[in-house]
């Protein structure tokens, strides 16, 4: 029997969506307003959720706490009050969109969970846009 326990978290971050080798027309046709040169912020919302076997001896799928310090370190530190494209090393070359950094934030998760659990991460850019990462 499989059981997921999910934990919330979130950060406030700025980005701006483009591509370096696209001219100014190119990436304002297809990324708008969130182009802006001097970026903007969202107030990000996410849901890291793990799925498995309860353990008999702890009735733990696993600990929340241990959940909870995984996504302090590898998320909360390192995104909150950033600029994405600027601060945060895996961006540099990757475009912060909402995709992107749902898969970046579960490949950081993914490292610290073992391999027996299923992992999935939620990212809501906005309360009505969201996105939602499970793995290859």
């Amino acid at each position: 029997m499989k059981v997921t326990i999910s934990r919330k978290a979130h950060f406030n971050a700025a980005h701006r969506l483009y591509r370096k080798d696209w001219t100014f027309e190119q990436n304002d046709a297809v990324f708008g307003k969130c182009n802006n040169p001097n970026f903007h912020g969202h107030n990000y919302e996410l849901v890291v959720s793990v799925t498995g076997a309860v353990d008999p001896e702890t009735g733990f799928v696993m600990d929340a706490k241990i959940l909870a310090d995984i996504i302090k370190i590898e998320i909360e530190d390192a995104f909150d009050h950033k600029n994405l494209n600027l601060d945060v090393p895996e961006f540099e070359n990757l475009n912060p969109t909402a995709e992107n950094i749902a898969i970046v934030i579960w490949n950081k998760i993914r490292k610290r969970i073992e391999s027996k659990f299923e992992l999935e991460v939620v990212l809501y850019e906005t309360p009505r846009n969201f996105v939602t990462y499970k793995g290859l």
